[in-house]
């Protein structure tokens, strides 16, 4: 069984984007910028927003965290946005998720610049995505296209059950297996005989938030399993929607949790935030 580290992954895609800042701000003068929007209090969210801005400054990147109240109103946000739009030096907007009930997620996404849209939120991302295009791509199915390509995974031609169907993560991660020409099934919460799918997978991906769903009776040998889960139990402990200590001996590949999935997408996120920086100045030397 071979652990797909991706903690080690994401500190070498760091190093990469901070050497690719060094040449931007060296050769063309354009330091990358990176917003921003947490809106509330929530703690998760919080930690994930710092962690965010922390590797933002260790590679160089310009970052701005907008901290906004929860009775903020959805006018208010996408004022903000708007101004955020016309900042010559942000590359990159990026709405930290979920936001506040009262307040319409999809409007507010659409209100970002889909050329500032580094989390491939944005319809405009969304439909180049489906087809193949050249777009922003959401962090974290990016960050496991970027894993199975550094432990030369081929899925071509592959088996690949999806378990989850949500827009961050289910979809996205179903539309680039799709061009990578793998043979996708997507599955959900409302799926009969879950079992019957994944047995019959060469590749489950697998995000839905329910921990331990995963046993090793519903994968067949040698399969991988890539774990976008995480979940903490009553205990504190970090675990995955994968039973790993069930699952790993009959793996081939296995993503753990905490330390998989999860720190590829911070490291995905800059590399958007790059790739925005490198449009920018194409359109200004235009």
């Amino acid at each position: 069984m071979i652990l797909l580290d991706g903690k080690a992954l994401s500190e070498k895609i760091k190093e990469e984007v901070k050497v690719e800042v060094a040449e931007l701000v060296e050769e063309k003068q354009i330091t990358p910028g990176l917003a921003v929007i947490l809106v509330g209090n929530d703690a998760a969210s919080a930690t994930y927003v710092a962690s965010k801005a922390k590797s933002c400054k260790n590679a160089g990147i310009y970052s701005v965290v907008h901290e906004m109240p929860e009775s903020i109103t959805q006018e208010e946000l996408l004022e903000t946005i708007a101004r955020m739009n016309e900042n010559p030096k942000l590359d990159g907007i990026l709405v930290q998720l979920p936001l506040p009930k009262h307040i319409d997620t999809t409007v507010v996404l659409e209100a970002i610049d889909p050329l500032k849209d580094v989390d491939g939120f944005h319809p405009y991302n969304v439909g180049r995505m489906v087809s193949n295009l050249d777009a922003f791509l959401p962090a974290t199915p990016f960050g496991v296209m970027r894993m199975f390509e550094e432990y030369g995974i081929e899925v071509s031609g592959k088996n690949v059950v999806v378990i989850g169907s949500s827009d961050i993560v289910g979809k996205p991660m179903a539309s680039l297996l799709i061009n990578a020409k793998a043979t996708v099934t997507v599955c959900n919460s409302r799926t009969k005989d879950l079992a019957f799918f994944t047995k019959a997978a060469d590749i489950v991906v697998i995000a839905v938030g329910v921990p331990h769903l995963l046993k090793a009776d519903m994968i067949k040998d040698g399969a991988i399993v890539i774990d976008v889960g995480i979940n903490r139990l009553d205990t504190g402990k970090l675990t995955g929607d994968a039973d790993f200590e069930d699952c790993k001996n009959k793996c081939s590949h296995i993503t753990p949790v905490p330390g998989g999935v999860g720190p590829m997408t911070i490291g995905m996120l800059l590399k958007n935030t790059i790739k925005a920086a490198k449009l920018r100045e194409k359109r200004e030397k235009k």
